[in-house]
């Protein structure tokens, strides 16, 4: 990275108007035209502390349907845990406005804006609205956190994912105290690989499901972002007042999808953010009257990243997404700090939450000689 001054559009005057320190103010960004040839805008708000300091973006939707971090932007505009003491925040609840719309993760042209970046002023209206995005909030920002939850039909256990060889990235990530961090750079296109390259480090939250608002997603969103403004030193925050913490950080280099073998109807063995051994069962797929079909199980050590909440399955179907410590040590010493993990922690009431969107039973053996054939006369 060069170690040139980064140019950076002011914050002080947006759309002609002027935000004084210590104002908020919501400004619509005109973003092109819809079919009608009425204009398209993307709201936002600009809030400036009283004194001069970093500007942090928080972004959200930029997959149309994942709105899970618009709710916790929402909630953060309406009932500000804190007073924002220096810098400024630019809030955008919603970047991919014309999918939102439609509730879609992609835009109106069939483009996944995501992979757009950093866009074009004369292209697509999918790569115009990616180019507004890099001119005129990554422009203005020293640092970004993205929120994110899963595709549609799977959920996300919270984790953050970052280019940790980026000091600065590293540093948000680590602060904002999710349980599972994931090294990795994002893919070609995304909002964090070219924000990143355009010298604004940028981190994205993985959380929840798409096209739900979860109250114990938005409390768990919430709380990082006072961990990372904290940090920055953008609020002030009383150690006793300083909100807790993950009882343990594991960060991971790789993961790995488990698929189905057969076609069928699963039963699930674990939940979002469980520890799951090797050979461990993870869900058993059976017919639709019950026959079962196989046991998928866990081919790494590892804890549930993610997981699909639609039981009906084709064969080659993702089912679980595991995060793969380094060692066997590093899973243990993770599998230990799960364990002890209080009852009333906001990391049990995650867990809990993300559950209710799948049901799961214990693992038993079938044994084959029970079952019992229908004979022709047998009323299904």
């Amino acid at each position: 990275m060069s170690d040139t001054p980064r140019k950076k559009r002011p914050i002080g005057s947006w759309l002609r108007k002027k935000i004084k320190p210590g104002e908020k103010k919501r400004l619509l960004l005109k973003a092109g035209e819809g079919f009608t040839g009425v204009g398209v805008h993307l709201p936002l708000m600009v809030w400036r502390g009283l004194e001069d300091g970093p500007v942090l973006g928080i972004t959200a939707a930029v997959h149309g349907d994942e709105i899970n971090g618009t709710g916790a932007i929402r909630k953060l505009i309406q009932e500000p845990p804190f007073e924002l003491k220096r810098g400024a925040l630019i809030l955008v609840p919603v970047v991919n406005i014309t999918g939102f719309e439609r509730h879609s993760r992609y835009t109106p042209d069939r483009r996944d804006l995501n992979r757009t970046f950093p866009g074009n002023e004369k292209g697509s209206l999918t790569a115009r609205l990616a180019h507004l995005i890099m001119e005129e909030v990554v422009g203005r920002c020293d640092y970004i956190i993205d929120l994110h939850t899963a595709a549609v039909r799977r959920t996300n256990f919270p984790n953050v994912r970052a280019d940790m060889d980026d000091p600065d990235c590293a540093r948000l990530a680590e602060s904002f105290g999710a349980e599972v961090i994931v090294n990795s750079s994002g893919p070609a296109g995304s909002l964090r690989r070219e924000a990143c390259r355009a010298r604004c480090p940028t981190i994205i939250l993985e959380a929840g499901e798409a096209l739900k608002v979860e109250p114990s997603v938005q409390d768990m969103t919430q709380r990082g972002l006072t961990h990372i403004m904290a940090e920055l030193d953008m609020i002030d925050v009383a150690d006793d007042l300083r909100p807790d913490t993950a009882p343990h950080q594991m960060i991971v280099q790789g993961s790995s999808w488990v698929r189905a073998g057969s076609g069928g109807f699963l039963k699930f063995h674990v939940a979002p953010g469980d520890t799951v051994q090797k050979d461990q069962p993870l869900a058993t797929s059976t017919g639709l009257l019950g026959k079962e079909h196989e046991t998928i199980v866990c081919p790494h050590h590892g804890i549930v990243l993610g997981m699909t909440t639609m039981p009906a399955v084709s064969p080659g179907d993702p089912i679980l997404h595991i995060a793969l410590p380094d060692t066997r040590k590093q899973f243990h010493s993770l599998e230990k700090s799960v364990d002890r993990i209080e009852e009333d922690t906001l990391e049990n009431q995650v867990r809990d939450h993300l559950a209710t969107s799948i049901t799961v039973v214990e693992h038993t053996l079938v044994d084959e000689d029970d079952e019992v054939e229908l004979k022709e006369s047998d009323e299904i």
